[in-house]
């Protein structure tokens, strides 16, 4: 079984799936035993034709299909679920996350406390388009207002968390935006790893500025009536 279990979650992405596959088992190959667990989110494009022909050279990917298209939470979430590692690190599918990070998330890890069960890339140089920064900006401190998550960066795709955990957290669609939150609510901590960010290179963002607004504040409601809900309680058996 492997140790660790890179999930990518991709739609229409199919000109950065070879380049990037080539980077992840550049950063891992010799550190850590480790598998890639690719889900398509049913693309448009042949993005799985391209991950179906990339397996012969990578025995470390496994390639999962939407039947229909779910969004990038369920394909997170499908993945985790059927992956092997006891730890998952979790990457966009454009490119603009570098999996020479993943390691430096490790080496967190290795250096922190035990009820730390989520390493959160935070990218402290951002490499989009200014209104892209600026919607990200806005929801950032409207979502760290409300929830006082103690997070800088919950957008950042590159994460590293247990996966015993994230599988004990409420499931709903846009959770991977607020996974420090939900970390927290389950009784656990995170930390914020400063990590690198690279402008897009191929293909086209599946995200516009109103798109991340509304539906930033339609789930934060939510998310903060489930934080105010919580309750965590330590047991002893006697």
């Amino acid at each position: 079984m492997p140790e660790l279990s890179v999930v990518v979650p991709v739609f229409n992405e199919r000109d950065n799936i070879p380049p990037l596959l080539a980077e992840i088992a550049s950063a891992l190959r010799g550190k850590v035993d480790f598998e890639i667990v690719y889900v398509d989110d049913d693309s448009s494009d042949d993005s799985r034709a391209v991950l179906a022909a990339q397996k012969a050279g990578y025995p470390e990917l496994r390639v999962l299909h939407h039947v229909t298209r779910s969004g990038q939470s369920t394909a997170v979430w499908n993945g985790v679920r059927a992956a092997r590692g006891g730890w998952i690190a979790t990457l966009d599918g454009d490119g603009q996350n570098d999996p020479a990070d993943i390691p430096k998330l490790l080496a967190a890890r290795a250096s922190a406390a035990a009820e730390v069960k989520l390493f959160a890339g935070w990218r402290t140089t951002r490499r989009d388009s200014f209104n892209k920064r600026i919607s990200s900006k806005i929801a950032n401190a409207v979502r760290s207002r409300m929830l006082r998550d103690a997070t800088p960066d919950t957008g950042c795709g590159l994460k590293l968390f247990e996966r015993e955990t994230f599988l004990r957290l409420p499931y709903f669609d846009h959770m991977h935006r607020y996974l420090p939150a939900l970390v927290r609510r389950a009784g656990f901590a995170s930390q914020s790893v400063p990590v690198g960010h690279r402008p897009r290179t191929a293909g086209t963002s599946k995200y516009g500025m109103l798109d991340r607004l509304w539906v930033g504040l339609a789930d934060l409601r939510g998310v903060a009536w489930l934080m105010r809900r919580a309750k965590v309680t330590r047991v002893e058996e006697l």
